[in-house]
């Protein structure tokens, strides 16, 4: 399977978004993109793009569940609960769950400090 593509929400750092692309990811970032841009905006980028949704907004975990156009065959999200203690650390620990999670599509994965959970969405 291919890398899945991603957003970036904007509370991601700029060097953890610059490690995911060394890495052979295609990111794509709303502060790149369009700043300020509402969560449900966020959202349908990513449907539109087919992109799974990075962020430390737990508002995207709420959306995931109860938004009925995330189709699980085009998006997702990826919810950090983690420190932001430095951009190096963010982009290790969502590259872990990247090489992790077979197929990110179709789920919320909450990532925490010693933790990956996920949950399928919409089946």
């Amino acid at each position: 399977m291919s890398k899945p593509r991603l957003l970036a929400d904007e509370n991601i750092p700029r060097t953890a978004i610059v490690t995911l692309r060394e890495k052979g990811y295609d990111v794509v970032s709303v502060w790149e993109l369009s700043p300020g841009i509402s969560d449900e905006e966020v959202v349908e980028l990513a449907i539109k793009e087919r992109r799974i949704i990075v962020t430390f907004d737990k508002d995207f975990g709420r959306i995931a569940r109860l938004n009925p156009n995330l189709n699980p065959n085009t998006t997702g999200v990826i919810l950090l609960r983690i420190p932001p203690l430095n951009p190096i650390y963010v982009a290790e620990r969502i590259l872990s769950v990247l090489e992790r999670i077979e197929n990110p599509y179709g789920k919320l994965i909450i990532v925490k400090k010693g933790a990956i959970k996920t949950i399928t969405l919409h089946q």
